[in-house]
């Protein structure tokens, strides 16, 4: 009967030690890909910005907003943010340049 206490309490503290190196990582994890959602949300507003202040289209812009929104409506991982966000610079540095000159 002793065996079995020695093999529980075994099996107790590996979980706890698995727990005590997961939940950090999984916290870490969530608020990167929160923190990557809120920069791609906020450059696809900017870019959104921009092109209401536009003179005149821009097909290319107007693609790689779309791309942008397209990505951010999947809610995908990290990657995908990123992703969206590149998108969302892209555009809303065509339509500066173009209103620049």
């Amino acid at each position: 009967m002793t065996w079995l206490v020695w093999v529980l309490g075994a099996v107790v503290i590996a979980a706890a030690g698995a727990g005590v190196v997961a939940l950090p990582w999984w916290r870490n994890r969530d608020l990167r890909r929160r923190t990557a959602w809120s920069a791609a949300r906020a450059a696809i507003d900017s870019a959104g910005v921009s092109r209401d202040a536009a003179d005149a289209p821009l097909p290319e812009a107007e693609q790689l907003l779309t791309r942008a929104e397209t990505i951010a409506a999947a809610h995908g991982g990290e990657r995908a943010a990123h992703t969206a966000e590149q998108h969302a610079r892209r555009a809303d540095a065509l339509w500066q340049a173009a209103a620049r000159g």
